[in-house]
């Protein structure tokens, strides 16, 4: 464990609100490194560089110079995310270094560089992400508490509160989406600190590295600092690098969502849970009634609130939401789909910017620009008639980006390297090139979608759990009056999940044992959902079924949630909130959020706002009964299906997903949209024999490739690539492809070591 007053820390950060940072840690000769992408500021002309000079409190001697060139090496590694401007500040007894690139974003100027300084000199800091509400908060600073702030930027706000309020405390008033790395040095406080945000919007991954501790935005900027990769075949083979704080490379671990490293020279390093998502109690105080023996009684605990009043308590947070995020020193534009949740947004600006004269971003106009992928029309998959039809009716610009089967083969590799890990379909590489459109027009802030579908219900796996149990807040609708139709509907919709999993090449949750679950049978039904995308053991090497057995992942699902979490899904969640808090702890955080979010926006220096991710709106939306999120409708009008969506698809067609939303919002979506069923992102997976993606794989899935990864079964491999094109395609067999794809091309790009049975034992 490092000892952090005897320990060398180095951080690499990057400018720009956001962060990515790297840190090491080792006793007396050991160091700790860092590197983040976020503002930069300087405090103090002795520790004022720029453009990759060293701030040093005394003339640098040579290990102090070769941290520097470390640092500079590390951050370098993860330019794209802060191409700005960069800086380090290593310490004067050189225990601890910080590093910084910059994306500017607010406060253009160089009093925004980092990393900052507190007006002492003690507390160092560099910050990746956006802090909300900054002018109250700053406003709070100054007059209730005396603060004087030396720059413009919003990541000043963490020197300040910190400074006010202390550690856990300053946590609870940052709202927005951050990681950050804060050393403090006053006597008697020395501590490190590494956070992320509430919902893991912005990534903070760390390693050790012999006696040091790394800490970074990505696993990449380790390798200046010594790190030698190798595969967690263990974390990959029993899907923990999507449920856990595990990657898929060993020994690096992330920061989890709404936690934080508490880094001290009694502690050691410890990860801390500073916030965690909370649900309505299904059920009120127990009854106690003594006749003829004294027994305890549940109580329904309706709900007390208007239909309106709730509609009007979303309303009213989103669009204070979205306000907060068109604060910025750049332009601003948002990135239009087909589906509610963006186009919404969009609208919800648009009425901002025309009646209420609010800038977007740090333009005085009332056109936002929107930015929209288009698929191939004969794929299925392509809505961007519908964007177009929508920025058409707002009366906004909207720029689109055409992915054909060329972009996708050409970008995947890219794509691949930025994300450091696999993923099921090709729609993360549609992202990646789609976020080439706003700087190339000038936009550095885009505003997103992400988050409505965990917080409102709008995955076609949700209505089971929903069904599961009636939902005693509203007894009077209907499924909660007929228990007979809702057992019925709640059978059907598990025949048509199984039935959407099969046709789109997922693994279909069967009906097998599990082992007793203290979270109760829907937590464990709802882990088959989560594992359908894991890949099936054939796909892993002979040695790794062996060491994997009859292991039943559904068990690394379970156990990343602590017992008194899974408790609480038991006996005082209702199942559909139980499935929320799943999805929202795990593939949200691992994978959607990181593929499809911060890691394939920042591989072109864009950073995305997600305003449904607000922490102020999803505790709001969080304690609303399930019955309206999800509505039932005898008679429902859907519109066009998709891709998605079959005739046959009754019961799930039934229930209004995302209702309550669909109410808040509709002053300002078409009715097309009001209407629309949910239609996932993603790309198609038939694709013809010998075209661009065929060759690709070929070319990339050689066996001696493959067979480098050590881990793949070259057979499998072999198997696929046979029936994975064409019109009779394989959709799962193509989606082995685009595993192994990326495993290959991380082994390559990362020179990832050859695993070997040593590679399944656990780290201590």
């Amino acid at each position: 464990m490092p000892v952090i007053n005897h320990a060398r820390l180095q951080s690499c950060p990057e400018y720009r609100p956001a962060v990515d940072e790297a840190c090491a840690a080792r006793p007396r000769s050991s160091h700790l490194a860092a590197t983040i992408n976020g503002h930069r500021s300087c405090t103090e002309p002795a520790n004022t560089p720029c453009n990759g000079e060293i701030q040093r409190d005394h003339e640098a001697n040579g290990v102090a110079k070769g941290l520097a060139a470390d640092l500079k090496a590390s951050v370098d590694r993860i330019t794209h995310r802060g191409p700005d401007d960069s800086g380090i500040w290593i310490s004067a007894n050189e225990q601890v270094g910080l590093a910084h690139c910059r994306l500017s974003i607010n406060d253009l100027s160089s009093a925004g560089r980092q990393p900052l300084h507190s007006s002492d000199n003690q507390i160092h800091a560099v910050v990746n992400g956006e802090i909300y509400d900054y002018d109250r908060l700053r406003h709070e600073c100054e007059t209730v508490h005396n603060y004087h702030f030396q720059s413009d930027s919003d990541s000043e706000l963490v020197l300040a509160l910190y400074e006010i309020f202390g550690a856990p405390d300053f946590l609870t008033r940052l709202r927005g989406e951050f990681a950050f790395v804060l050393y403090d040095n006053r006597e008697g406080a020395q501590r490190v600190i590494a956070i992320r945000d509430r919902y893991g919007i912005k990534p903070l991954v760390y390693t050790r590295v012999g006696s040091k501790l790394l800490v970074a935005s990505e696993a990449k900027a380790f390798l200046p600092l010594g790190w030698k990769p190798r595969w967690d075949v263990r974390a990959i083979a029993d899907a923990g690098w999507m449920f856990d704080d595990r990657t898929l490379f060993r020994g690096v671990r992330k920061v989890l969502p709404g936690h934080y490293l508490d880094i001290t020279e009694q502690g050691g390093v410890r990860q801390v849970k500073y916030w965690d998502a909370e649900y309505e109690d299904k059920v009120g105080p127990l009854i106690y009634k003594s006749a003829p023996r004294l027994i305890a009684f549940p109580q329904s605990k309706p709900e007390t609130r208007t239909i309106d009043e709730m509609v009007s308590g979303v309303r009213e947070r989103l669009v204070e939401s979205v306000r907060l995020r068109l604060r910025a020193d750049v332009p601003v534009g948002i990135y239009l789909s087909g589906g509610i949740d963006s186009s919404a947004i969009a609208g919800i600006v648009t009425e901002l910017a025309r009646k209420e004269k609010v800038k977007i971003g740090n333009e005085e106009a009332t056109r936002v620009t929107c930015f929209s992928v288009a698929f191939p029309e004969t794929s299925g998959f392509d809505e961007s008639r519908i964007a177009e039809r929508t920025a058409a009716w707002l009366g906004v610009k909207t720029i689109k980006k055409t992915i054909t089967e060329d972009t996708l083969a050409e970008d995947f590799a890219a794509a691949v390297f930025h994300c450091e890990h696999h993923h099921f379909d090709l729609n993360f590489v549609a992202k990646f090139a789609l976020s080439t459109l706003p700087r190339e027009h000038g936009v550095k802030v885009v505003l997103t979608g992400e988050g409505a579908d965990e917080h409102f219900a709008g995955y076609p796996y949700f209505p089971a759990e929903f069904l599961r149990e009636a939902d005693e807040a509203l007894p009077d609708s209907p499924l909660s009056q007929k228990d007979d139709l809702r057992s019925e509907m709640f059978q059907a919709v598990e025949r048509e999940m199984r039935d959407i999993w099969r046709r789109g090449g997922a693994t279909a949750c069967e009906d097998k044992p599990a082992s007793a679950s203290i979270a109760g049978v829907g937590a464990t039904a709802m882990s088959n959902h989560l594992l359908a995308w894991h890949p099936m053991p054939t796909l892993f090497a002979p040695w790794l079924q062996t060491q994997q057995g009859d292991y039943d992942c559904r068990r690394t699902v379970l156990g990343s949630h602590a017992s008194d979490v899974q408790a609480r899904m038991r006996s005082r969640w209702h199942p559909l909130h139980t499935a929320m808090y799943m999805w929202n702890k795990n593939p949200l955080a691992n994978v959607l959020l990181s593929c499809l979010g911060d890691r394939t926006e920042m591989a072109h220096s864009v950073e995305a706002r997600t305003p449904f991710l607000d922490h102020h709106l999803t505790e709001y939306v969080n304690r609303l009964p399930p019955s309206v999120k999800l509505r039932y409708a005898a008679e429902s009008e859907n519109g066009e299906l998709g891709p998605t969506w079959t005739g046959s698809s009754m019961a799930l067609q039934s229930l209004n997903e995302k209702w309550i939303l669909r109410q808040a919002v509709r002053p300002y979506i078409t009715d097309e949209l009001y209407k629309r069923k949910k239609h996932p992102f993603l790309a198609p997976t038939r694709w013809a024999k010998d075209g661009p993606l065929h060759r690709m794989f070929k070319t990339l899935l050689t066996q001696r490739a493959v067979e480098h990864l050590g881990f793949v079964n070259y057979a499998t491999i072999q198997e696929a690539m046979d029936i994975a094109w064409g019109e009779k395609a394989d959709a799962k067999a193509f989606r082995l492809l685009v595993y192994c794809g990326a495993w290959v091309t991380l082994s390559q790009r990362l020179c990832v070591a050859k695993a070997d049975v040593s590679d399944w034992e656990v780290l201590v």
